[in-house]
């Protein structure tokens, strides 16, 4: 019998995955120093540089899919996928290693050459982001050299104690450092702290809050959202971790004076309160993707005032720290004083995932053209001129939220007792308002819906109607009436390019 001269494929593709975990532990681990030594951009994370480039080559189409089937955990989706690849793809380099050592570290060096690309093109990026790519890179190459030394067959037969050691220590740098590089955590540290130390000062206009904006129906969407449960629809893999030390607002463009202000300078600006709901434009008929809130910011309307816009503009694009860029019509900036840079929701500072230090929030138009998070520049400019991120991948440069309404109670294939039973949701209107909401079961008549009160017509209103049910099946649907006397739009159509409509509606069994 020949003697073996080359590992088990098994054997040999567990030294793989094991190579590439060193990789990407090692790089991830030096990302988080350098990033809590202030080397660098704070963009050296190889994970997260690939995962970005990714969504910026994410076709509309399959950034529609991901949030309507995974909602706000599609980024936890897409850095799994990522992993589950680069598991793959360890593993390969591992098994072609087995007849040729050379062939093996060849595609560790490609994986870690397209790393290093992405870590260099990301915005902001710095030569040093790239260190901790080539570092892991050859870490894992030198992982999977030593690895595959020690399952070469002796005496034709594989060492299995050596292999074991070997693999015992590659995992250990594995795992220690990928708990190392979350335990570091340099920015997101001083983030904490900078927010914490965050004091806001009283507004000069408050919002008044009517007692009577929540309706006493158990499993309606309460009237104001509590930050954790605010819908979060971003392309920001890793949450941008920004001091308010670090935080600079830019005005510039079409303006005859440019500006910048500090986080110091916003705070000591007239604040003023405003309730105003935010609506994702990926939000399908009977969706989550909405949210309302009380948000203390400087009007975007006094900010520009006395800069000299000039009068040929049309358009504000502003950007974020990460690069995204969103478009704004002017006139939803400077019309009326509703549209804030935003500090804070609902009584404390902007959560990191939600825009801290400083985002924009403007009623009346979905997020995508709106609500810039981590905002750091406003360049007045004209939509001739500029076009922002959603806009070049087919959504529509202006998009006014449409106004829509929502079924919460009860819930979908509902078991139900014949009897009064509450129907129960949540409607808006932004601009209009919400006149009344109707209900309808199984395409008979429309019953007039009780309302709750509303402060503005910035926000959505919570409705009830008491519903006589019988046995069977039935579908319940509904529909709002803006003050106009428009009824909102029937016809069921997507989410692309500007939004969807129709009717939301549920089906419950009675007994």
């Amino acid at each position: 019998m020949a003697t073996p001269t080359r590992p088990p494929v098994p054997t040999a593709a567990f030294a793989g995955l094991l190579a590439g975990a060193v990789t990407i532990g090692v790089a991830e681990l030096l990302a988080a120093v350098l990033d809590a030594v202030g080397i660098g951009s704070g963009h050296g994370s190889p994970v997260l540089a690939v995962g970005d480039a990714f969504v910026d080559r994410t076709p509309a189409w399959l950034k529609d899919f991901a949030i309507s089937t995974f909602g706000s955990h599609d980024k936890q989706v897409l850095l799994a996928s990522i992993g589950v690849v680069l598991a793959v793809l360890a593993v390969v380099a591992g098994v072609l290693a087995r007849r040729r050592w050379t062939v093996g570290a060849a595609l560790v060096l490609v994986l870690g050459a397209v790393a290093a690309v992405a870590v260099v093109t990301r915005p902001s990026a710095s030569a040093l982001d790239v260190l901790p790519t080539v570092l892991g890179t050859a870490a894992g190459i030198a992982t999977l050299r030593a690895l595959m030394l020690r399952a070469l067959p002796t005496d034709g037969a594989v060492s299995r104690r050596a292999f074991l050691q070997g693999a015992g220590a590659a995992g250990a740098v594995a795992v220690v450092s990928g708990v190392a590089s979350r335990a570091v955590g340099g920015s997101s540290k001083s983030a904490a702290a900078s927010r914490a130390a965050v004091r806001l000062p009283e507004p000069v206009e408050r919002v008044t809050i009517p007692s009577g904006v929540q309706l006493p129906v158990d499993g309606i969407t309460p009237w104001r959202t509590d930050p954790q449960s605010f819908y979060r629809v971003d392309t920001a893999l890793s949450v941008p971790q920004v001091t308010t030390g670090e935080w600079s607002l830019r005005v510039h463009g079409l303006v005859d004076r440019e500006l910048t202000l500090s986080y110091d300078d916003l705070l000591s600006k007239p604040l003023v309160e405003r309730a105003i709901t935010l609506t994702c434009v990926s939000n399908e008929v009977g969706g989550k993707l909405a949210g309302n809130a009380v948000w203390l910011g400087y009007p975007v309307a006094d900010l520009l005032k006395g800069l000299g816009v000039d009068g040929w503009a049309d358009m504000v694009l502003s950007t974020s720290v990460d690069g995204m860029t969103i478009s704004t019509p002017l006139h939803h900036l400077t019309g009326d004083r509703e549209a804030l840079v935003a500090v804070a929701m609902n009584g404390v500072p902007l959560p990191p995932e939600h825009g801290f230090p400083a985002r924009l929030v403007v009623p009346g138009l979905y997020g995508y053209v709106s609500a810039t998070k981590w905002v750091t520049d406003l360049k007045v400019t004209r939509f001739a001129d500029d076009e922002a991120y959603w806009t070049s991948r087919g959504y529509a440069a202006k998009a006014p939220i449409k106004a829509s309404s929502r079924i919460d109670v009860p819930r979908s294939f509902a078991q139900l007792k014949a009897g009064r039973q509450p129907v129960a949701g949540v409607a808006w209107a932004q601009g209009t308002g919400v006149r009344e909401v109707q209900v309808r079961v199984d395409q008979g008549p429309w019953h007039q819906a009780r309302l709750a009160d509303v402060p503005t017509d910035t926000t959505w209103v919570q409705w009830v109607y008491e519903w006589d049910a019988t046995p069977g099946n039935h579908t319940i649907e509904c529909r709002l009436i803006d003050s106009d006397g428009t009824p909102q739009i029937a016809q069921r159509t997507g989410v692309r390019p500007d939004g969807s409509t129709g009717l939301d509606s549920k089906n419950v069994t009675v007994s």
